[in-house]
């Protein structure tokens, strides 16, 4: 696979919640001087390890092992994989890999020298038993599998693994072997811009300032809450986002794709929402195994007046405790 900064910018990583999930810029703790993660009071007094703050240059390791480069997202260090090799459709609407036929995983270093790598990956039906079999043989965990499109052609699933351990480069090495028992593409072809959507309407009916990435305009909201995983603290959004995508048809239309990060109580009022405004629900699932609060997913799947689904959407974010995630330097607008 390609490192040139070129292919990177063609590459900068979706900040997704199905993705994997984004965090606050700026978020995290300081950096010692000498490149090692600074150690945060108060983490062993509460039994949890917390993440603190990186650089790229931490994680050129990880890099080498996947072959190619990532971004920093406040404390996560983020990569991308879209899956433009695979020529979904849905329901007649031929997606855009960045809609929903992506892999993406995020690494983040903790007070106690160690590394969390988790994320979901985008497979081929073909390739599932092979990778599945790939996740394990490399020690890393499979948390979820399940479908974020409906009815589709060919069939992908997405598998979502986990792994922490002291070894970054070791965790991103078992990834590698996983990512290569599918087809995934070392370089990404050239996406065209967002055009024919009213974005300020959108922001408006969702409450939430967008933006445009790889072709899709992207909607944004994470959990309030302070989520763990075991004696993990995930930094804000990782993990824990409601993400909506909107790739634009012409004419104010757009196939919207995402899901929605739920408590079990939030669960039925999200779904009443957007079965009552004509948006089809996919799956609803877990996305983790040990995460407190226990969160609860579902993918959803509209095609129409993209204002009009932005409405709807936000009568279901309106039952959920959310806040608006606005990146301050969104991954496609360096």
């Amino acid at each position: 696979m390609d490192t040139s900064d070129s292919e990177n910018v063609r590459r900068r990583p979706l900040l997704t919640a199905a993705a994997l999930a984004p965090v606050l810029a700026g978020a995290g703790a300081a950096v010692a001087r000498s490149g090692r993660p600074a150690v945060k009071d108060g983490a062993a007094a509460t039994g949890r390890l917390r993440p603190v703050a990186t650089t790229a240059e931490d994680w050129r390791g990880v890099s080498r092992a996947l072959g190619r480069r990532g971004i920093m997202a406040g404390v996560e260090y983020q990569l991308g994989f879209l899956r433009d090799d695979l020529r979904v459709t849905s329901r007649g609407v031929s997606v855009n890999p960045a809609l929903a036929v992506g892999s993406h995983v995020s690494f983040v270093r903790y007070d106690d020298g160690s590394t969390l790598m988790m994320g979901d990956l985008a497979v081929a039906e073909a390739e599932l038993q092979h990778v599945v079999g790939t996740v394990h043989a490399r020690g890393l965990q499979q948390t979820a599998i399940h479908k974020h499109l409906l009815a589709h052609s060919p069939e992908v699933w997405w598998v979502h693994v986990h792994g922490h351990r002291r070894d970054a480069e070791a965790l991103a090495g078992g990834l590698r072997a996983v990512l290569d028992r599918t087809a995934t593409p070392a370089r990404a072809r050239p996406v065209a811009r967002v055009k024919g959507l009213d974005t300020k309407r959108i922001a408006a009916a969702l409450g939430v300032k967008g933006f445009d990435e790889e072709g899709v305009h992207k909607c944004l909201f994470f959990r309030r809450e302070t989520v763990t995983m075991g004696c993990l603290e995930m930094p804000p959004g990782l993990g824990a986002m409601s993400a909506f995508l909107f790739q634009p048809l012409g004419g104010g239309r757009a196939a919207v794709n995402g899901d929605f990060a739920m408590t079990a109580h939030e669960v039925q009022d999200v779904l009443a929402a957007l079965h009552r405004g004509g948006i089809s629900i996919i799956e609803l699932h877990n996305h983790g195994l040990d995460d407190e609060p226990r969160l609860f997913f579902v993918h959803f799947w509209a095609v129409g007046d993209a204002v009009h689904i932005a409405r709807t959407l936000r009568r279901a974010v309106d039952a959920t405790d959310v806040a608006p995630f606005e990146p301050v330097h969104p991954a496609g607008s360096r």
